[in-house]
């Protein structure tokens, strides 16, 4: 066996021994409304329900009968006509897990799909500045900085695994809601680019690189 797939291997191995079924809070969560019905999209200007926000996710377990039944209550919650969105992470519903829809612009119908505990594995050094916004959080957009072009895997509902590139607005939005089951929000990023530099590529597209500054 040769290292790389000795090394994926265990990685898969890993992932899956590590994740555990849904508990019983997130049970009753889970099955609190009809498979058919969205869940609550959970605001940070309650409380209660920013401390969900702002806490790290765990990975789930895949064969866990429950998670067809979280996903499309995500999904439905994430296309309410009143409030639609392009991306939802499992903490904006109340759940702390590794499980996020994300619309993908760069593939042919822009289709939705879904991401059952993602890894960014690599980011570009390039950077993508646009206007972000969370259906979380009310009233509230900024220009954040996101890498152009990121690595990630994942596993899919029927379980299987991948890895690819994503690049572009497509990456952007993946990286948003991956900070979301990390417990990061996009104002965090906004405060946090705050004590930054960056150099634009060209004064004609949005393009950076962070300025690498050196510190007494």
């Amino acid at each position: 066996m040769k290292k790389s797939t000795f090394l994926l291997v265990s990685l898969l191995t890993v992932t899956v021994l590590s994740a555990q079924k849904f508990n019983k809070a997130e049970k009753e969560l889970i099955q609190s409304g009809a498979a058919t019905t969205m869940m609550k999209v959970i605001q940070t200007t309650n409380e209660n329900e920013l401390t969900i926000l702002k806490t790290a996710s765990a990975d789930v377990n895949l064969k866990d009968k429950l998670l067809p039944i979280l996903a499309q209550r995500m999904l439905l919650s994430m296309r309410d006509p009143a409030n639609p969105g392009i991306g939802i992470a499992a903490p904006q519903v109340g759940i702390n897990r590794n499980v996020f829809w994300v619309q993908r612009f760069d593939k042919e119908g822009e289709p939705f799909e879904f991401y059952v505990n993602p890894k960014i594995v690599w980011r570009s050094a390039l950077l993508r500045k646009g206007v972000e916004g969370c259906l979380s959080i009310p009233d509230i957009r900024g220009d954040v900085f996101r890498n152009y072009t990121i690595r990630i895997k994942y596993w899919d509902q029927e379980g299987n695994f991948h890895e690819e590139m994503v690049e572009g607005f497509t990456a952007v939005v993946f990286q948003h809601e991956y900070d979301h089951i990390n417990g990061i929000l996009f104002t965090d990023r906004l405060e946090e680019q705050k004590e930054n530099e960056f150099t634009q590529l060209n004064p004609n597209v949005e393009l950076y690189l962070e300025k690498v500054i050196r510190r007494q």
